[in-house]
């Protein structure tokens, strides 16, 4: 990861959990070989499977001297506290991981290289301290440039924040890798980029140049790619991230899109004050998020404004449910939608994957889709 191989210690201190630690989850799920322990004194003694469901026998210690007694050589912040800002109770975790020379590797949006104390710590102990989240240092301004490549541009858009936007977008890769089309991720977020080693966190770049950023990005993929998912991030109607979904809607330019939705999720999930976890807020007592459909359509329409898109398929995340009523939310969503439905993680993205690729024949001109 990031240049080497590593043996990476995911600090998740109080929030290893499958909503909250959005970023150890993504990299236990897409790079867990890399990864030889979770920080989280108050879940220590446990194993990653039992908290988030995934990342098997790995087990959850209490400090980074645990974590080093399992191989330990780098540290990576594991999850994104609101404001991005480093918790003044981490500093002795960062301060004891480059003590012993280890990498840190972070997406907070607070540069820990600028950090005063710890880059000087890290200057004396030969370890690098890594903040993908900053932005490069050019400003593109986009121009619909990103409508012509030959590739298919699949972007993957939600009914919320957090619904598994990136998930869906790396497992429908994985199954068009496994059938032998060429296909790219362009990360848009932190996790994304410590999945895929490279890619932009589009929300430390300035506004004005959000677009043209990941023009580039698509433009760059496009090129040994013949399917390029770029990675989505907030969502349309959602108060405080709609900025961000439609800057990727219009920089993209996507042919063709793959709505994600938290099944029983009703009401988006906004902050209550900095420092506090996420809630849910509804206006009323009325659900905010519209139903799918009314999203399909609006998706489509905000991305016509700049280049005509379809909603392809929908990825429907169904944590929480059991298999039956996994299925079953399946079955009702492509009824109400009439769109191909699936759980990528828990039924394989197949069905996504075929609704993709039949869009392209229209795209490239082809008679039939490989």
């Amino acid at each position: 990861m990031l240049g080497r191989r590593r043996r990476l210690a995911i600090l998740a201190e109080g929030s290893f959990a499958p909503l909250e630690g959005k970023t150890a989850v993504g990299v236990l799920r897409y790079r867990s070989t890399e990864v030889a322990a979770v920080i989280d004194s108050t879940r220590a003694g446990r194993t990653a499977e039992a908290c988030v469901g995934l990342g098997g026998s790995i087990p959850v210690v209490a400090d980074v001297a645990a974590a080093a007694a399992l191989g330990a050589d780098s540290l990576l912040i594991g999850i994104a506290p609101q404001g991005g800002e480093l918790p003044p109770a981490w500093r002795a975790t960062l301060r004891a991981a480059i003590e012993r020379g280890w990498d840190v590797l972070s997406g907070l949006h607070r540069f820990l290289a600028d950090d005063v104390e710890l880059a000087a710590l890290a200057a004396a102990s030969g370890a690098t301290l890594y903040d993908v989240r900053r932005p490069p240092a050019h400003r593109p301004v986009a121009a619909g440039r990103a409508a012509a490549v030959e590739a298919l541009v699949v972007l993957t858009v939600g009914s919320d924040c957090n619904v598994g936007k990136m998930t869906a977008a790396l497992e429908v890769r994985r199954e068009l890798d496994r059938r032998g089309v060429r296909a790219a991720f362009v990360a848009t977020g932190q996790t994304g980029i410590f999945v895929a080693d490279r890619g932009v966190a589009v929300d430390a770049v300035p506004a004005d140049f959000v677009a043209g950023m990941v023009e580039e990005l698509v433009i760059e993929a496009a090129r040994e790619s013949d399917v390029v998912i770029v990675e989505g991030q907030g969502a349309l109607r959602h108060p405080g991230y709609s900025g961000v979904t439609l800057s990727l809607l219009h920089g993209a330019a996507p042919a063709a899109l793959l709505l994600c939705h938290h099944s029983g999720r009703a009401t988006y999930r906004t902050p209550r004050a900095p420092g506090e976890r996420a809630r849910e807020v509804a206006r009323s007592g009325e659900p905010i998020i519209p139903p799918l459909v009314d999203l399909v359509r609006e998706y489509e329409l905000a991305s016509a404004w700049v280049r005509p898109a379809r909603v392809a398929a929908i990825a429907l995340n169904t944590l929480g449910l059991d298999e039956a009523d996994a299925r079953q939310a399946e079955a009702g969503t492509a009824l109400a939608t009439g769109l191909a439905t699936v759980d990528p993680v828990r039924h394989g993205a197949a069905p996504l994957a075929d609704a993709l690729l039949a869009l392209r024949p229209a795209r490239r001109g082809h008679a039939t889709a490989s």
